[in-house]
């Protein structure tokens, strides 16, 4: 089954008007000397406006040397009036880290609503009808429901169980493990460990088998230079990959300690 032979997918519905503050993405439509005209891409195509004094920080004397027709940008709602439908943005009021983060959001919806429409078909509904059916409730669970799809992929396990029994979730983490690569991430530190009893090769030894048992699929231990020991781990999830590294570190410290040993953790 593959996400490229499914028709386009509807995405879950927005509300008609942005919030204030909001980041939105947009298609510049008209410029004038005062200022431009956008319509936004998740709003249904509504319009709004860009004043030149929110184009750019400092003067701008050309208003066409920062934006032209036909360009998408990322902007900042200013302000909403609903009443008579206007929607006031800015340009210079985000930085270049906030576009690039939106702008991965908006890809990922997209690629999302693409994965549903997948696993519409699979449970015999239309896209519609699965974001009725588990949309909202993703979302509240996730963040997102791509960020869903992520998890489904990564950790099927933990997705079964925050969704519980469905008659969707089982095509759900199929058509995520098909679809979507989990993230790997690898972190590491450096321990020193020492010991000058008799015994004390042992001893390290057995601390570092400490480090390894916290996780043995995930923690591995390599020889640097006595006393230097690399503690290296890999997951799929950050936040889960650093518990797994502090869990085996402590747990090689506090071995060498209780063998009359020394013990420091440096993450690098």
């Amino acid at each position: 089954m593959s996400a490229k032979a499914a028709p386009a997918a509807a995405t879950p519905p927005r509300a008609d008007f942005p919030e204030e503050g909001e980041l939105v993405i947009g298609t510049v439509t008209s410029i004038r000397n005062f200022g431009a005209f956008v319509t936004l891409d998740e709003f249904g195509s509504r319009e709004a406006f860009i004043h030149l004094s929110e184009v750019a920080t400092g003067w701008v004397k050309y208003i066409r040397d920062h934006i032209r027709e036909g360009q998408k940008i990322v902007a900042r709602v200013l302000r909403v009036d609903a009443s008579k439908g206007q929607v006031d943005l800015s340009l210079k009021r985000i930085n270049d880290h906030q576009r690039r983060e939106k702008l991965q959001s908006a890809k990922n919806e997209l690629r999302a609503a693409r994965l549903v429409a997948v696993v519409a078909q699979a449970i015999k509904t239309d896209a519609d009808g699965a974001y009725a059916m588990f949309g909202e409730a993703l979302v509240e669970k996730f963040g997102s429901v791509f960020a869903a799809f992520e998890v489904a992929s990564a950790d099927p396990k933990r997705f079964q169980k925050e969704v519980g029994k469905t008659p969707w979730g089982s095509a759900f983490v199929k058509v995520a493990q098909e679809n979507l690569v989990p993230p790997h991430v690898s972190i590491r530190g450096v321990l020193e460990l020492s010991d000058p009893s008799p015994e004390g090769v042992e001893h390290i030894r057995s601390a570092l088998e400490a480090a390894e048992k916290a996780d043995p699929e995930a923690v591995v231990a390599h020889y640097v230079g006595a006393p230097r020991y690399r503690i290296q781990v890999s997951g799929t999830q950050y936040k889960q990959t650093e518990e797994v590294l502090k869990r085996a570190t402590e747990a090689a410290i506090e071995a060498i300690r209780k063998s009359g040993g020394q013990g420091a953790f440096t993450r690098t």
